[in-house]
């Protein structure tokens, strides 16, 4: 029967598969080892490999100058955490708003509608209200489409500036660009190879710092790994790619 089949499984019983190693708590903003497929919370991931070039669990070299460049964002595991700890999102997303108003920025727009999405779906079951099935479909249809329409502007945004350190390629007429954080690096080549008429985008190199980027780098990678601290905009330059022997 259902009822046999149905067993509760206690919190506790899975703690060690959706906290982080390295500080023992919840993950926030889960980041996957692609060499290994462990798992930590970005911020104290991109911190230990700021000295290390290992996993923290299996001690797995990740690459040995660049293992930045081999973790990604993990959407479902963090989707899950945040389905099995009550409040948990809830609460960091106010710990996000916290510390933006304290630093005197704006708050970005992600966390802004997730904020009013929730505000919004609680709000309704205060009020006692419910939609037909037939309101609801219609209401979810017309957001998707206007998500679809959206062009990432809902999404937080990144002012950069686009500088030529080399006299082979021109500068662009507006250096100063501002995007969603979700897009890549490689976006970026191909959007400067555009504007200057080169054949191919792999003709460019971008950097920051003097450090070369590696092209799946999203902005917001950037920005937390390279850009820590700092004032907007993001700098960066471009260059022509050099082969290295």
């Amino acid at each position: 029967t259902p009822k046999m089949l149905t067993r509760k499984i206690k919190l506790w019983d899975i703690n060690a598969h959706i906290t982080c190693r390295l500080c023992n708590g919840y993950l926030i903003d889960a980041t996957t080892v692609t060499e290994c497929l462990h798992t930590f919370c970005r911020s104290c991931l991109v911190k230990y490999l700021e000295e290390n070039n290992t996993c923290p669990t299996c001690r797995i070299v990740i690459h040995q100058s660049h293992p930045l460049q081999y973790i990604g964002h993990d959407r479902t595991m963090q989707d899950i955490v945040y389905k099995l700890v009550p409040g948990l999102q809830e609460a960091e997303m106010k710990k996000q708003r916290e510390f933006y108003h304290k630093l005197g920025m704006e708050v970005p727009g992600d966390i802004k509608g997730e904020t009013c999405s929730a505000k919004q779906h609680l709000d309704l079951h205060r009020n006692g209200e419910t939609k037909t099935d037939e309101n609801s479909n219609k209401e979810t249809s017309e957001e998707k489409q206007e998500e679809d329409n959206d062009y990432h502007r809902s999404d937080e945004q990144v002012s950069i500036c686009l500088e030529c350190n080399s006299s082979k390629l021109r500068g662009l007429k507006r250096k100063w660009i501002r995007c969603s954080a979700q897009a890549t690096v490689l976006h970026l080549k191909k959007f400067i190879a555009k504007k200057l008429n080169l054949s191919s985008f792999n003709e460019l190199d971008i950097l920051c710092n003097e450090e070369i980027l590696g092209k799946d780098h999203t902005l917001k990678f950037v920005v937390v790994t390279r850009w820590r601290f700092k004032k907007a905009p993001l700098l960066l330059h471009y260059r022509p790619k050099m082969d290295l022997l």
